[in-house]
C-alpha cells in the first residue's frame, strides 16, 4: 500500500473576481521510503498541494490517504494526532522559537509527544547534525545554515515515516544549501523516511527518484 495516496486533489477558492482554481484533479501515489520533489514555477500550486497531502488544509474534492489514513474522514484534531505521531516538518524560515536553545527547541516536539528521553534523543540528533557544540546556543547565535540544521535534527528526532520540506534551502546560500541536502537526504536513508520536498531548484529535485511537476494546478508529466 502507498504511503502517501492523493486521489482527484482538488482545491479552488473563492475571490472578488469568482473561483479560482489553484489545484486541478491531482493524482498519485508515493511508496515508504521514496524520495519525491515537487517543482514548478511560483504560483503553480506546489505549497498548496504540500498542505493537503499534510492534512493541513481540506481539498475542495478529492481524497488523501496518508500511511493508510483517509484524511478525510478525520476532523483537525484527529489530522493533528496523525501528523504527531508520523510526520514532520521543515520550513524555508526554519520555525525556531526564539527563546528556546536549539537543544531545547528539538525537545519540544518529543516531550509533547510524550517521548520520556526526549533530552538524550534530542542531544542525540543534533550531534547526528553536527551541533553537539551548539547544544546551548539560541537561533539568534546560529548561522541560518545551523538553525536549519537545528530544524532538520527537530524534524528528524522523532523519527517521523514522512517527512515535508517546503523550500528547504531557499534562504541558504549556495554552499550552505549544499551541505543541508546532503545531511537531509543522509537521513532519508538512514531511517528510510518518506521524503516530499517542494522546491523550485532542479539541482535539488534531480536527488529525488520522484518528481512531480505542477503547471497551473495540473500535474504534467
Amino acid at each position: 500500500m502507498p504511503i502517501i495516496e492523493a486521489q482527484n486533489l482538488t482545491k479552488q477558492v473563492v475571490s472578488p473576481e469568482g473561483t479560482l482554481t489553484i489545484l486541478d484533479d491531482v493524482s498519485f501515489a508515493l511508496e515508504a521510503g521514496a524520495a519525491c520533489a515537487i517543482v514548478g514555477a511560483s504560483g503553480s500550486g506546489k505549497s498548496t498541494l504540500l498542505g493537503l497531502l499534510a492534512g493541513l488544509d481540506v481539498p475542495t474534492r478529492g481524497r488523501v490517504r496518508l500511511d493508510g489514513a483517509d484524511l478525510g474522514a478525520l476532523d483537525e484534531d484527529g489530522r493533528a494526532r496523525l501528523r504527531a505521531g508520523r510526520v514532520g516538518f521543515i520550513f524555508q524560515s526554519f520555525q525556531l522559537l526564539a527563546g528556546l536553545s536549539a537543544l531545547e527547541n528539538v525537545m519540544l516536539p518529543l516531550e509533547l509527544a510524550g517521548q520520556h528521553d526526549a533530552r538524550a534523543s534530542a542531544q542525540a540528533a543534533l550531534e547526528h547534525v553536527g551541533l553537539a557544540d551548539r547544544l546551548g546556543h539560541y537561533p539568534s547565535q546560529l548561522s541560518g545554515g545551523e538553525q536549519q540544521r537545528v530544524a532538520i535534527a527537530r524534524a528528524f528526532g522523532a523519527r517521523p515515516k514522512i517527512l515535508f520540506a517546503d523550500e528547504p534551502t531557499g534562504s541558504l546560500d549556495q554552499a550552505t544549501g549544499a551541505r543541508v541536502i546532503e545531511l537531509l537526504f543522509a537521513l532519508n536513508r538512514e531511517q528510510a523516511t518518506t521524503l516530499v520536498l517542494v522546491t523550485h531548484d532542479e539541482s535539488l529535485a534531480a536527488y529525488c527518484q520522484r518528481r512531480i511537476r505542477l503547471d497551473g494546478g495540473r500535474l504534467r508529466t
